[in-house]
Parts: structure tokens; C-alpha cells; sequence
């Protein structure tokens, strides 16, 4: 068993898990990064996901799953990714980018992983303020998804919990940028936008929120500088 303090860190590439990780790093954790391939439709995010892993110095591991009935925008590219009409939209205005069940998924290859490992923590970087209104982003879903792993893990079982930690759940994109900003969260290479490219299209949801954050953080993209 492992008796380091460990956290396995769910990985996306994007400005919020990248956060996450420094966060994690800051707080003393060992990290055990997954970054996973399941079929989005493109490979940016991954490659970004690895390079940020590298730079941060944490292991990493890219997990390959298939989810061949789509249902997404995001995994069926005869689906148009929808233009932002507004920063927020109201929970029954669910966008076509929402990926069934994608967060329950991610988080029991998480617990598996931090079990196998040994890790006492597992860090997501769901939002439930500057975010797109997925379901699986609220605060009532963590506290279920905690006490499934509190009851469907054998760590849970004896004592040893498992923590389900989201830092930024109830932050703002700029209070998450200020934040990461004073972590040296490498932002330069962290890609937010749902379409592939070589610069962020700045028209869907997850572009229109990010510049929202950087905006008023009154802090520039170095990620948009960047790609210029």
C-alpha cells in the first residue's frame, strides 16, 4: 500500500483541471495524472494534457475508452458544436456538448486507479458557476458520487476513504484564473476550446467562458497570446 500522500488528478488538458493539479502539487500530494482518449472530437486536448503533466513533473497515464453510441456533440462530429448564445444558460437548457454520464464514468476509472495506488484523494475540476450546465457538475451529484465510493470501495469499507476533491466547484473562472495565476499554472498550454485547430474558435461555450474569466480577472490568455 502506498503511504505517500497521493491524489489521482483527472486530467483534461483545459484550464481547470490544469489548475487542479497545481493546486494538488501545492498541497503536497504526489500526483497520478488520467487523461482520457474516449473518442472527443479531437486530439489536442490530449497532447496538451501530456505536455502539462511533463511540465508539472506527475506521472500520467492516457486511458483509452470508446463510447460508440455518441450522444455528444463533442463525440459525433455530424453534430455542429453549438455557438454560445449567452455565458449562462438556465439547467434545462442542457447543451449538445454534454457527454452522457462522462463525470460518473471518469470518476470510477478515478477510484479504481487511486484504490489500485493506494491514493487518498481523487481532484476533478468541475465548476458549478462559470460552466456549461452539465448535470454532473453540481454539488448534489459530488455528494452522492462520495458516498458511492464511501460504500462501493473496499478502501471505503475499512476506513480508509477516498476523497472526492473539486477545489473549484463553487469559484468563478476569474477567481479560478487569480488563483492559478499566484500556483504558476503553466495557462499557455492549456486548451479549453471543443473544437481542434490550431487557434480557440471563440465562439463556443467553453471559449466564451474562458475569455469571461480572463476578462474579468483582468489578466491576458497566454494561451491565445500564444497561438498567435
Amino acid at each position: 500500500m502506498n503511504k505517500k500522500k497521493t491524489a489521482v488528478v483527472l486530467l483534461s488538458g483545459g484550464l481547470d483541471s490544469t489548475t487542479c493539479l497545481y493546486w494538488a502539487k501545492d498541497q503536497g500530494y504526489e500526483c497520478h495524472c488520467l487523461v482520457f482518449d474516449y473518442g472527443q472530437r479531437h486530439k489536442k486536448e490530449i497532447q496538451q494534457a501530456a505536455k502539462i503533466a511533463k511540465t508539472a513533473k506527475c506521472q500520467y497515464q492516457i486511458v483509452k475508452i470508446s463510447f460508440p453510441w455518441k450522444g455528444s456533440s463533442l463525440l459525433d462530429k455530424n453534430l455542429s458544436v453549438p455557438v454560445s448564445t449567452a455565458v449562462r444558460r438556465p439547467l434545462s437548457a442542457i447543451p449538445s456538448t454534454y457527454v452522457p454520464a462522462r463525470n460518473t464514468i471518469f470518476l470510477s476509472f478515478a477510484l479504481s486507479c487511486a484504490e489500485a495506488i493506494g491514493a487518498k484523494a481523487v481532484v476533478i475540476g468541475a465548476n458549478a458557476l462559470d460552466y456549461s450546465g452539465y448535470p454532473d457538475c453540481r454539488p448534489k451529484y459530488f455528494q452522492a458520487i462520495q458516498k458511492m465510493a464511501d460504500l462501493a470501495t473496499k478502501a471505503g469499507v475499512e476506513g480508509r476513504k477516498i476523497k472526492i476533491v473539486t477545489p473549484l466547484l463553487h469559484k468563478t473562472k476569474a477567481q479560478i484564473i487569480r488563483w492559478g495565476s499566484e500556483l504558476k499554472v503553466p495557462y499557455q498550454f492549456t486548451w479549453s476550446c471543443y473544437r481542434g485547430g490550431t487557434r480557440p474558435c471563440g465562439i463556443c461555450d467553453s471559449c466564451i467562458l474562458r475569455a469571461k474569466g480572463f476578462r474579468e480577472a483582468k489578466i491576458a490568455d497566454p494561451a491565445i497570446l500564444d497561438s498567435r
